[in-house]
């Protein structure tokens, strides 16, 4: 539902329902086009389930109320926000040297790039049970989960444009067990280790950057700026 497009009539009349619960069809009305014209974009907003129209006035719905929630009251545009999602490090000690589980991302955008498991927090989800999700659906494993931090990035390409804005909440996981589904369809996933990591490139973070915040004694909150060729 909040991600349907509207009219900028519609987001208008979204906008006055924002700061007048109740309004009569007249005080909708703030710009001049006939009544049957703007009756359709009134009926086509509680269609949609936005409004809600009881005894001749009009309200916002739930939903309604989380659409127009989203939108910047001044310019009418809905805003772009960051997007909230999990990074998951596993760990394990092999031969008596650490390796983390390491995704290659075989789909756009960054097709081919290396870094951690990652996915976005469904509406309504904590977390962590994103994270646990998101794991078992990706590697086939499960483990013990620590919250270690969040890490905000910034990706922007050279010429200065603002690819991605995300907030990642960081969990590393000790303690793995399960099957390791080597492919899945978003790519691969490899267990390596300090030097073979070292050796990659197009990677989403450093070795040092992982490490600073799987092995950190407190949670940690870090904004990271990256600037890529090809997205």
């Amino acid at each position: 539902m909040l991600d349907i497009k509207i009219h900028d009539f519609q987001i208008s009349i979204l906008k006055e329902l924002l700061f007048k619960p109740n309004a009569r069809f007249r005080d909708l009305k703030k710009f001049d086009v006939t009544n049957d014209h703007f009756t359709f974009h009134v009926n086509h907003l509680v269609k949609e389930g936005l409004v809600i129209k009881e005894d001749g006035r009009y309200s916002l719905s739930d939903e309604g109320k989380e659409f127009a929630n989203r939108m910047d009251t001044d310019s009418l545009k809905l805003e772009r926000q960051a997007k909230l999602a999990v990074a998951l490090h596993a760990v394990r000690i092999k031969n008596g040297k650490r390796e983390i589980l390491i995704h290659q991302r075989l789909k756009e955008p960054f097709y081919g790039w290396y870094g951690s498991h990652s996915g976005k927090i469904r509406w309504g989800e904590t977390p962590l049970d994103c994270a646990v999700r998101e794991f078992r659906e990706e590697t086939g494993l499960h483990g013990d989960f620590t919250l270690k931090g969040i890490v905000h990035y910034h990706h922007f390409h050279v010429d200065g444009r603002l690819l991605e804005d995300k907030y990642f909440w960081v969990y590393k996981i000790e303690n793995v067990k399960g099957e390791l589904k080597e492919v899945v369809p978003e790519g691969k996933n490899i267990w390596m280790g300090e030097r073979e990591f070292k050796k990659l490139k197009n990677t989403f973070a450093t070795y040092a950057e992982i490490v600073d915040v799987i092995d950190s004694k407190r949670i940690v909150c870090i904004d990271r700026k990256r600037m890529v060729q090809e997205y």
